[in-house]
């Protein structure tokens, strides 16, 4: 009989623990474990989210981390140390929390989702002799990373390791040189996180049907601004809560977490427009900048570019090259198009239904063929056909999956630094039962564009399916902290992610809140997790809840829009619906 085989690769590994953690169990056990998970909430999981690494396994206080690029995760070490400096600048003693990190480039075994060999072990060894509140590395990552890194590195010579063979020459980073936040002193503080709010663009054209042009124009300057690296963005989910309502600009801002406020208006006649912004210091309520175009249709992108420039320019963010050429808006060159690619926006905000869709796919179809050449028309025409064969509404689903897979790779053909084509990418190849591929998409994805909230919810959803919960819970949380007004929908990934990890309370909470932006939605996994569970009376009253919001409601429908990585849960899920009294079909 032949032996199984090893297999190994080789990975950058981190691994992490908490200095003192049963003592400070001892001083304050329920401060200490709040502390504890907020830290992994607020700071340490999104920023391994954010750099496409993921939670091998948890130890306790300690996680060890694998990332494909040795890179990304000292950069991750050394913002979890600053971070955490941030964090404990104004605790006492007993409630400071500091790290170790250890981190090693170096040969695994992989076994299932655990990593096992030396490469492992000597990163735990390198966490247990670093500094509290340090970084310990060993020799293959300081070769890797110097040049690289913003950081002082320190040879501390050859050390001798336990368990370990072979003496390893070690380095440990001098934080104070890598970046580091300063403290504040007498002089003018440092500058927050730069942010803005694009509002909704009044629409004062006296036509309901230009509606969607104003939204339309507000999107593409959220889109464009959010490539920026330096400044955060509200997403448009958040935004767009204040369309068409009276707003105090200050108490936007504070809602949504954001200094700056962008608002104005459109008229649009014929083949004139006019668009009126203004950008407000929601902290002084003073206007910083206003201007009012007044230009031809075909001046549109001019305008956007315009704009966008001007907000860089007075908020004074630092563009790199290859920013200063995604600042401008790139679409479609074709104002005919881009009046098909906004009407289509408008039908496809109005929620998921197959003639919203329809209406949405209709309209970027024609905008298509006006300009073939544009990644985010054929990327949005790939999630279209996604939902179309995810949801059952074309009769041939093998033929939705393929226009689905020619549309988002030509996409990413015309711009493969494109967030959302990888998005959809990873999306289009959950339909193929590509899981890896697909993770693999949404985490680059989520590397294009960290500030993203529907990125980062869209990877979430994927990881999830694909088989690797955590990963998917710290973008799910990550997706909730970028966007104050969350829609549905993000409750809805981060509840699957929850349950497919096991975290059933978290999840029945992130399901209700679905359930209460979504009326009907999230129940069906309630009335799972509580059949499963043994609360079969709970279950049957969940699922009358669900009937009552959809009655059309039926197992065999439900299970067609299913990803079924793993047949003998899809199967135990069935078994449970129909246990809780809902209809087969």
């Amino acid at each position: 009989m032949t032996a199984s085989r090893v297999i190994r690769r080789l990975a950058a590994i981190v691994a992490l623990d908490v200095v003192g953690f049963s003592r400070l169990i001892g001083v304050d056990e329920e401060g200490t474990l709040a502390r504890f998970r907020a830290t992994r909430r607020e700071l340490v999981d999104p920023a391994i989210a954010a750099c496409g690494g993921r939670i091998v396994k948890t130890m306790g206080d300690g996680l060890l981390l694998e990332f494909p690029s040795t890179v990304d995760a000292l950069r991750v070490a050394i913002e979890v140390q600053h971070g955490m400096a941030a964090r404990n600048r104004d605790l006492t003693p007993d409630q400071r929390m500091d790290l170790r990190i250890g981190v090693h480039l170096g040969d695994v075994v992989v076994d299932d989702a655990d990593l096992l060999g030396d490469g492992v072990n000597i990163a735990a060894r390198l966490e247990g002799i670093a500094e509290p509140g340090g970084i310990a590395i060993s020799e293959e990552v300081w070769r890797h990373a110097k040049g690289k890194v913003t950081a002082a590195f320190v040879d501390d010579g050859e050390r001798v390791l336990k368990n370990i063979a072979e003496p390893l020459r070690v380095y440990r980073l001098d934080l104070a040189a890598a970046g580091a936040p300063q403290p504040p002193t007498a002089a003018p503080v440092a500058a927050e996180k730069l942010s803005i709010a694009v509002l909704p663009f009044t629409n004062m054209s006296g036509d309901p049907e230009q509606a969607f042009f104003a939204d339309g124009l507000t999107e593409d300057i959220i889109t464009t601004l959010s490539k920026l690296a330096g400044l955060g963005v509200a997403a448009r989910h958040s935004s767009f809560v204040y369309k068409d309502r009276a707003v105090d600009v200050r108490e936007a801002a504070r809602q949504l977490g954001v200094r700056h406020v962008l608002e104005g208006s459109v008229r649009k006649s014929g083949d004139r427009i006019r668009i009126t912004a203004q950008l407000v210091d929601a902290a002084t309520g003073a206007h910083l900048w206003a201007e009012r175009y007044d230009r031809a249709i075909d001046d549109i992108f001019a305008v956007q570019d315009e704009i966008t420039l001007v907000l860089a320019t007075e908020l004074q963010v630092k563009l790199t090259e290859g920013e200063q050429a995604r600042l401008h808006y790139t679409t479609t060159s074709n104002v005919a198009a881009w009046t098909h690619w906004v009407q289509g926006l408008f039908h496809y905000r109005q929620g998921v239904t197959e003639d919203n869709y329809e209406r949405a796919r209709s309209h970027w179809e024609k905008a298509l063929a006006l300009d073939p050449g544009s990644a985010v028309l054929n990327s949005m025409l790939g999630f279209i056909h996604y939902a179309d064969a995810r949801m059952g509404w074309w009769a041939d689903r093998p033929l939705a999956i393929a226009s689905a897979r020619a549309h988002v790779d030509r996409a990413l053909a015309l711009d493969p630094e494109n967030a959302d084509a990888c998005a959809r990418a990873g999306q289009v190849l959950l339909l193929q039962e590509r899981w890896d591929e697909a993770a693999a998409q949404v985490r680059r994805a989520v590397r294009l564009a960290p500030d993203a909230g529907d990125i980062a919810a869209v990877a979430c959803f994927v990881l999830a399916t694909a088989g690797l919960a955590e990963a998917a819970i710290a973008l799910g949380e990550r997706a909730m902290t970028l966007t104050p007004s969350p829609p549905g929908h993000y409750f809805g990934h981060l509840g699957n992610a929850y349950r497919l990890a096991g975290r059933n309370t978290e999840a029945i909470a992130a399901f209700e809140a679905y359930n209460a932006r979504s009326p009907g939605f999230g129940l069906v996994d309630i009335v799972i997790i509580r059949q499963q569970g043994g609360r079969p009376d709970e279950a049957r009253k969940t699922a009358e809840h669900l009937l009552a919001a959809r009655p059309d409601f039926t197992i065999a429908a439900w299970q067609k829009t299913q990803f079924c990585q793993n047949p003998a849960r899809l199967e135990a899920d069935v078994a449970a619906l129909g246990a809780a009294g809902l209809p087969a079909g």
